[in-house]
């Protein structure tokens, strides 16, 4: 962290800290009081994200978060690149849970396309999407503890997050960056060995996040530093537009798998976990609990999963099969005409959202009937839930601002794309 003089700080900047109903003065807060930078290299901030502290001596008097520092213009690049050859950049939004990523995106593209992925493909993108999710709480959970001071825990967390990553190895031969899912389906099917693997993985998964709930829910230290802190209700929380975690752990009970359902979430029986405190605590319970709801997701999914196709059979909106493109000539076309120029959807627009483990990650996407995207904007759930750091910090201590960060569990690939 790092104190700012008058000579640091230009003026505008202190101005969006003051309270507009004060009458204080930029020149009474740089002389009385202190602005302070954390980050954007500051290992709590959980990637470059720098915010500007107004402090009377250690209690935070308000807050702006400066974003910006990863921006890598994804939606710009979107728009130049057709709709296939975008899906492995979507890895590195919320790079955590690359498959997710993956899985919105195609459900965006075959909405404007106007095709479905068979049911065996879309039973598949479950599995790996609730792993994903798995994954991305894992770290979560992990990151909050080790932030106010429970290193055992994060090591505990990455080690079942490895097993995740070893399991999409086995899946689609890659372990971070899978870009597993294609427009109309998958990359390729489940092996027997991969079902049984994950099989083996959720038997035990349970137990293991029983030993970590041991740890931290009776500990007094991890406890005092997260209840009634970075309380926001229901109505802020849904104000600031906050969605997934964040806004479950305000007593909302909102999820886009439930409320709008997609795939085939809705032939499954999972719970929607909701705690009403609204502070840093409510929101560790949250993804604690989802933890166990998508284990249960996925031993259903490994159940009801039918035979059959993992990618739709349509040669001019979707890539055809290997097989295909070297025996017959039509598909070899098709092949040639998607990969240089891209699928050619219908003029028009849309918007879709997936659950993501963070919240609602949506695509909007304008066509004008070319390979690529005309516009497109991503709405990530990361950059929508940064703006209740203002509101979650005023009034608390410079320390408490480490495991508010935490606990809204920000990646800042997608909150500046």
């Amino acid at each position: 962290m790092e104190k700012l003089t008058k000579n640091d700080v230009h003026p505008k900047i202190v101005q969006a800290l003051l309270d507009i109903n004060s009458d204080i003065t930029v020149e009474d807060v740089l002389d009385n009081e202190m602005i302070l930078n954390m980050g954007p290299q500051h290992p709590a901030t959980h990637g470059v994200l720098r915010l500007l502290l107004r402090l009377d001596g250690e209690t935070v008097v308000a807050c702006v978060p400066e974003l910006g520092y990863l921006h890598r213009g994804y939606e710009k690049m979107a728009e130049n690149m057709n709709y296939l050859d975008f899906i492995p950049h979507t890895d590195r939004l919320d790079y955590l849970s690359p498959p997710a990523n993956n899985v919105a995106y195609a459900l965006a593209v075959e909405k404007l396309i106007g095709i479905e992925a068979p049911k065996r493909a879309q039973y598949i993108r479950m599995i790996v999407t609730e792993l994903a999710r798995m994954g991305s709480h894992l770290v979560a959970i992990g990151a909050l503890a080790m932030d106010v001071g429970a290193l055992t825990v994060f090591l505990w967390t990455l080690r079942e997050r490895e097993k995740i990553m070893d399991l999409f190895d086995l899946v689609c031969g890659a372990r971070f960056t899978t870009s597993y899912t294609r427009i109309g389906g998958v990359a390729q099917d489940l092996s027997p060995d991969a079902i049984s693997k994950i099989k083996d993985f959720i038997g035990q998964f349970n137990k293991k996040l029983n030993e970590v709930e041991n740890l931290l829910n009776g500990n007094r230290i991890f406890i005092e530093r997260l209840e009634g802190i970075g309380v926001i209700s229901a109505e802020d929380a849904l104000s600031y537009g906050l969605t997934g975690p964040s806004l479950r752990g305000s007593g909302v009970k909102h999820d886009l798998r439930k409320a709008t359902p997609y795939l085939f979430y809705n032939e499954i029986d999972f719970d929607v976990p909701v705690f009403t405190e609204g502070d840093c605590l409510a929101r560790y319970f949250v993804r604690a609990d989802e933890l166990r709801e998508s284990a249960k997701i996925i031993s259903q999914c490994l159940v009801q999963i039918p035979e059959g196709e993992v990618m739709l059979n349509s040669p001019k909106k979707v890539l055809p099969r290997k097989t295909e493109i070297y025996s017959r000539m039509e598909e070899l076309i098709h092949d040639f005409m998607i990969v240089n120029f891209g699928v050619n959807p219908p003029v028009g627009e849309i918007y879709s959202a997936v659950e993501n483990p963070k919240g609602e990650l949506g695509f909007y996407i304008v066509s004008k009937g070319e390979g690529h995207p005309w516009k497109m904007k991503i709405r990530s759930p990361s950059f929508i839930n940064l703006q209740a750091i203002p509101h979650l910090v005023k009034g608390h201590l410079v320390s408490d601002v480490v495991a508010i960060i935490g606990s809204l569990d920000p990646v800042m690939g997608e909150a500046d794309k």
